[in-house]
């Protein structure tokens, strides 16, 4: 049986290739607010760099530094055009001598794609890695302890466990990304949702993510953002030490003169209607864009939380959604400081 054939007989509801849900939306955020929730993460693809000059090539494409990833360890980075803007977000891993690139599943064919037209003479090969694993997210204020009880441990943010038959990213806030073959994860499935958990959608992943400040691009964001506006270099994905990648002059420049006028921040909307790439105005923006979201998701306490691109001098003056008339846009807290 294929994973998504397991997902629909556990009851997934899918959009594409989304599963959108399992139950009503407010009993899957209710979960996870006050238990814990397992989410099928259809919404990423994994690209597979193989070979003895993946960590060479890599090295000279993303903004982190590969060269400090260890089989225990994660990242996030970026891949962006020569101009500085992102193209993809990735969160990075190992799997013994290869590289794994989580991306939003959109982007994973045309990014692969255009990442392999570079790989030259490079002793390295990049393919689809999407057959051989499968992930699932697991978060909520009883993750810590369910994953403790199940795997023996619980990993630190941004650290990778490798066991038998599965692999384990620690993720800000208490979340944990568990990576396995589709038949490995059928098992660990049916014994997560035995011991209570709670089976949910996209968007319940997705509102995690938020509220991590974590900044996936998406189709409806490339190219719309240098890594410093999606506050990239505060989660560890850009360093300024490294050699060059593409977009490494613009990404340096801006950060020693100190020319970030755009920043990430968490909001919340009253509105269920949000969609990333959807612009958002001030009072003094004579009808130009201050800013874009960048990620939206269902909030419990009702309407949309959301990560939002805007000018920073735009922030004091309030930011509104449609229009500088539309619903109104509430500062809420990062896990990191911007400054």
């Amino acid at each position: 049986m294929t994973w998504t054939a397991f997902l629909q007989q556990a009851g997934a509801q899918f959009e594409a290739h989304l599963v959108t849900h399992f139950t009503q939306t407010e009993t899957e955020l209710a979960a996870l607010e006050q238990n814990w929730v397992i989410c099928p993460l259809s919404q990423y693809g994994l690209i597979r760099f193989s070979g003895e000059d993946s960590q060479a090539f890599l090295q000279g494409q993303l903004s982190s530094d590969v060269r400090a990833l260890d089989v225990n360890s994660a990242q996030y980075s970026s891949y962006s055009t020569p101009k500085g803007r992102m193209l993809a977000s990735f969160l990075v891993s190992r799997q013994q001598d290869d590289y794994v690139l989580q991306i939003a599943a959109e982007l994973q064919a045309s990014i692969q794609k255009r990442l392999s037209m570079f790989i030259m003479r490079s002793k390295t090969k990049a393919s689809d890695a999407n057959t051989d694993w499968v992930q699932i997210g697991v978060a909520g204020p009883a993750a810590s302890a369910q994953i403790a009880a199940l795997f023996g441990s619980v990993p630190a943010a941004m650290t990778v466990q490798h066991h038998a038959n599965a692999s384990i990213i620690g993720l800000e806030g208490d979340r944990f990304q568990i990576m396995a073959s589709p038949e490995a994860m059928a098992t660990l499935w049916t014994e997560l949702i035995s011991k209570g958990a709670q089976a949910a959608g996209t968007s319940v992943w997705q509102l995690t993510e938020i509220r991590a400040g974590s900044p996936w691009v998406t189709a409806a964001t490339q190219e719309e953002f240098v890594p410093q506006m999606a506050n990239m270099e505060l989660i560890g994905g850009v360093n300024f030490k490294k050699g060059c990648y593409p977009g490494q002059e613009i990404v340096a420049r801006m950060q020693y003169l100190g020319k970030t006028k755009r920043r990430t921040y968490r909001m919340h909307v009253d509105s269920r209607d949000v969609l990333a790439g959807q612009d958002v105005y001030s009072s003094d923006s004579d009808g130009q864009a201050s800013g874009k979201i960048m990620l939206a998701a269902p909030s419990p306490a009702g309407g949309s939380e959301v990560l939002v691109v805007a000018q920073i001098a735009s922030l004091p003056l309030g930011l509104h959604l449609i229009d500088a008339n539309g619903p109104l846009l509430t500062q809420l807290n990062l896990p990191y400081a911007l400054n």
